[in-house]
């Protein structure tokens, strides 16, 4: 896990980076070349900035009021630097990717690649709205609370997290559908064009998930395929909370200790099986004096537990310096996603009826996505059952797909897709 992978320092030889600093010279820098390199042209700076000045303008907005206000602060409140998050740029090279390599493929079907680039902010928006509803569904209960505006506030804030992959599928499959049929443009051609580079996606925005510590696995054994997350992790919080990473279990209804395994750091503090656990939570006292270089998100708290009114203490020197093994969810994840990719590219260049492909990697994706949430444990049972929202939807996803098989074979009437003009083309 590597949730930053660098801060950007908040100053540069006592200069501020972002606000009125460094970040907004460089930028006049850019526009003065700009003008210069134009001039040299013939263009002229009211042409410049007629064209170019409205853009240039929301940069300096960005640059000077939003960027500072998104910095990661110390203990103290103090500004640090601006946090390059592992997840964010996996995401974007995984959209990069995506729509590079679907550009590739329609171009080397005869189709103009400009349709391509053209649709890809509807299935960016698209993903990104279908991705949060779908979270929304899934932990409804954190969102249908107090009033409908502090509802719909709740809903609408990114900040915290919360887009589930299935959902940006969903999203942006009904996205690009409204693109292509607007343009009346062959949905099951572009479907089959595209379908790959969704897998391509998964590749590397799972990756991005393993940086970020989210979509974890279930416990395992200490093996050489299991992995190891660090404290403040999603993975790390749970296995602390639930007292398995201090060696003890509770009954979730009565609260009462259960188990307290040998050698264990609950042990060794004496907590007593049949205890009634009354709280657990951060030792803040430790943070006074964590380091003020550091963002506040790094510093470390203790542990305070509550059992039959004693309280328990751990620093963080004294807690695990590592959660429990766990599978690695995020890493089959996106090897899964990545030889499905290679597999659907290889199975384009055999001659299949329009659509096929699409209805084929529909299908592939639900049965690897249903598998995958039995090894995952950060989803819980939804509407009754002990299967994940995420298990349920890709039942709906491959019965849909495999009746969609069925009628393409069974239907003589769709044309097939055009072969590349060779073998090395794909």
């Amino acid at each position: 896990m590597r949730r930053t992978l660098f801060l950007i320092p908040h100053e540069i030889f006592g200069i501020p980076v972002f606000g009125i600093g460094w970040a907004l010279f460089l930028l006049l820098m850019m526009v003065c070349v700009r003008c210069f390199l134009g001039s040299r042209r013939g263009i002229s700076l009211r042409e410049i900035f007629a064209t170019e000045g409205v853009l240039w303008g929301i940069f300096s907005l960005v640059i000077a009021f939003v960027l500072p206000r998104v910095e990661l602060t110390n203990l103290d409140g103090e500004p640090v630097g601006m946090a390059i998050r592992g997840y964010g740029v996996m995401l974007l090279l995984a959209i990069a990717s995506a729509v590079g390599l679907a550009a590739y493929r329609a171009k080397r079907r005869g189709m103009d690649p400009e349709i391509i680039l053209g649709m890809a902010p509807w299935a960016f928006l698209g993903g990104i709205a279908g991705a949060r509803i779908f979270f929304v569904i899934q932990y409804r209960d954190q969102f249908l609370v107090g009033s409908w505006r502090e509802t719909l506030s709740r809903m609408l804030d990114f900040t915290g997290g919360g887009l589930v992959v299935y959902g940006s599928f969903i999203g942006g499959f009904l996205a690009v559908a409204y693109y292509v049929f607007r343009h009346r443009l062959s949905l099951l051609k572009i479907g089959d064009i595209i379908i790959p580079c969704l897998f391509l996606g998964v590749f590397l925005g799972r990756m991005g998930c393993l940086f970020n510590g989210c979509c974890y696995g279930g416990r395992c054994e200490d093996a050489s395929y299991a992995i190891y997350f660090p404290p403040k992790s999603p993975v790390y919080e749970r296995q602390l909370r639930t007292g398995e990473l201090l060696g003890f279990r509770f009954n979730e209804d009565s609260r009462k200790i259960t188990e307290v395994s040998s050698g264990s750091l609950a042990e060794k503090a004496g907590v007593p099986i049949g205890g009634m656990l009354n709280g657990m939570g951060d030792d803040l006292s430790y943070l006074e004096t964590a380091s003020r270089e550091i963002p506040s998100e790094q510093a470390l708290p203790g542990l305070l537990v509550d059992i039959d009114g004693q309280r328990y203490r751990w620093s963080p020197d004294e807690l695990p310096s590592s959660a429990l093994p766990v599978y690695p969810a995020q890493i089959i994840s996106s090897l899964t996603g990545l030889t499905m990719c290679l597999l659907l590219c290889a199975l384009s260049r055999i001659r299949l009826k329009d659509g096929m492909l699409m209805r084929v990697g529909f299908a592939a994706y639900a049965v690897l996505r249903f598998g995958l949430e039995i090894v995952r444990v950060d989803e819980l049972g939804q509407f009754g059952t002990e299967l994940s929202i995420s298990q349920i939807v890709s039942l709906v996803v491959f019965s849909l797909a495999i009746a969609g098989v069925l009628w393409i074979k069974l239907s003589g009437s769709s044309k097939g897709n055009p072969l590349e003009e060779s073998l090395s083309e794909e």
